[in-house]
């Protein structure tokens, strides 16, 4: 691309993060206490609710690790679409109204301020738990994030990696810490708009480009004639275990991720989030089925062969598009980034400030002022955190992403389901569930060829149900049943 067209892209990307920084400082005008930093006052409308819950919902690895692993796998991919497909429905169907009613009703801030409250757990087992979980797999997952940014910096403007991880670690958490979660679901609204436009407009231009869908066909069959089929080349338990479950089982992830679950507990009530469910399953259906498209457009387009799959679209958006237009386009990748890392920034933030600071150091009387500001102080530390994992990591987006997922969606994803759905769920069965799927997460990674017997995100959940369910089977039921009745 000449020097014109440089410059073009760098408009367009640096008009977009222009608006999304004073969002954020006009959102902090209105931080007055705790619950308006970290839930925004439990006000936000149907629109809001849902489309930032699927913005937060996808990362880096909707525009850059999904359209990589199509480029690589071809049709095979869809298969990890119907299965987050699946799960996103699942999530507002059986847990955002109930969850919202009770956490509500308890006056919860956060996911561990739900579990204590719903068990009665006085020793502060759950809380602690749940607390050093959510630290441990969102700073991963911040850093997989930060990964996404330098990459797409890198390829769009041929900046060395480690000033593309500054860049956009600086940014999302200026916006963060300025404007907590209101301005984190305003800057989600117009980011997953974007990212539906990116997706769904990027292969139609593509395969317009090639010369129509037979041409398209044509360019993908070149590389291997297996990647236009849903098996990949494989039959009997080699698709089943290798591909199907695998894929599928992206969906138990949706179950558990406490930054989209916050999105549920701040909506203005229950009529909100029916209407939001309705919108928010009609971005999935529009941008989630044209993502794995814009992979295979870049077979044709860029050859077979990319050193890096992950950077196929902004790649392909710098070759079909006008400067400015692919800078605003290659900003909805940003946006996939930011969105996601903004709101686990929060989480985390949440975790040391309300769950630690608050609830277990007993600061309970500390002043609003005082708490927003260590907030903003505790942000810039997990930040820091995550840009200094981000440097150390060598993975790819799609493996981090998948390694946080799948620990968040085992840890919380069966204990707070049953726990919304069944009345005789034990403070132990919980306790059990969130130990049983993060310790068998950590082993999955760990152990060598386990992952290529069976799928971590699918056995790790398993695990946690089962430890769920057999525990609380096993302890004494609750005195209280009326809690966990809620539908």
């Amino acid at each position: 691309m000449s020097e014109a067209g440089n410059h073009s892209l760098l408009f367009g990307l640096l008009f977009y993060l222009a608006v999304v920084l004073a969002l954020g400082i006009a959102a902090s005008r209105l931080m007055k206490r705790l619950d308006d930093f970290l839930l925004a006052g439990r006000r936000l409308g149907a629109i809001a609710t849902a489309i930032s819950e699927r913005a937060s919902g996808e990362s880096a690895w909707f525009l850059l690790g999904l359209p990589g692993a199509a480029y690589a796998v071809g049709f095979t991919e869809y298969w990890t679409v119907i299965g987050s497909a699946a799960g996103i429905f699942a999530s507002w169907l059986f847990i955002a109204i109930p969850l919202r009613k009770l956490t509500g009703r308890l006056g919860a801030l956060t996911i561990p301020d739900y579990f204590e409250a719903r068990f009665g757990d006085t020793g502060r087992l759950l809380r602690s738990v749940s607390m050093v979980i959510i630290l441990f797999f969102y700073t991963a997952y911040v850093a997989a994030q930060f990964v996404g940014g330098s990459k797409i910096l890198a390829a769009t403007f041929d900046l060395e990696v480690k000033y593309g991880l500054i860049l956009g670690a600086v940014i999302v958490t200026f916006y963060t810490l300025m404007g907590g979660l209101l301005a984190v679901v305003w800057t989600d609204v117009i980011q997953g708009f974007l990212m539906a436009a990116v997706a769904v407009i990027l292969p139609v231009v593509g395969i317009y480009y090639l010369g129509g869908p037979s041409a398209f066909i044509d360019s993908v069959a070149a590389k291997g004639p297996e990647l236009l089929t849903m098996t990949g080349g494989r039959v009997g338990a080699s698709f089943l275990f290798g591909v199907m479950i695998g894929s599928l089982s992206w969906g138990f992830g949706y179950l558990g991720q406490p930054h989209l679950l916050t999105r549920y507990m701040a909506a203005r009530g229950p009529k909100e989030l029916r209407t939001g469910r309705m919108i928010a399953i009609s971005w999935v259906m529009i941008a989630y089925w044209s993502a794995p498209l814009i992979g295979m457009v870049g077979i044709g387009i860029l050859g077979p062969d990319l050193a890096d799959p992950e950077m196929v679209m902004p790649l392909v958006a710098k070759t079909l598009l006008p400067g400015w237009i692919a800078g605003i386009f290659i900003a909805g990748a940003v946006a996939a980034m930011m969105s996601t890392a903004d709101s686990q920034l929060l989480v985390a933030t949440s975790a040391v400030v309300e769950d630690f600071y608050v609830r277990l150091l007993g600061n309970t009387r500390s002043a609003p002022e005082r708490l927003i500001f260590i907030s903003r102080i505790a942000t810039v530390a997990i930040a820091l955190i995550a840009l200094f994992l981000a440097f150390s990591s060598q993975e790819l987006i799609y493996d981090m992403v998948s390694y946080a997922w799948s620990g968040l969606g085992a840890s919380f994803g069966p204990p707070l389901l049953l726990s919304l759905r069944w009345k005789r769920m034990t403070l132990w069965g919980a306790l059990a569930g969130m130990i049983s799927g993060t310790v068998s997460n950590v082993i999955w990674k760990a152990v060598p060829g386990l992952n290529d017997m069976i799928d971590l995100k699918f056995a790790t959940f398993v695990i946690s149900l089962i430890f769920t369910i057999a525990v609380t089977l096993i302890t004494a039921p609750p005195k209280n049943k009326t809690i966990g009745s809620e539908a």
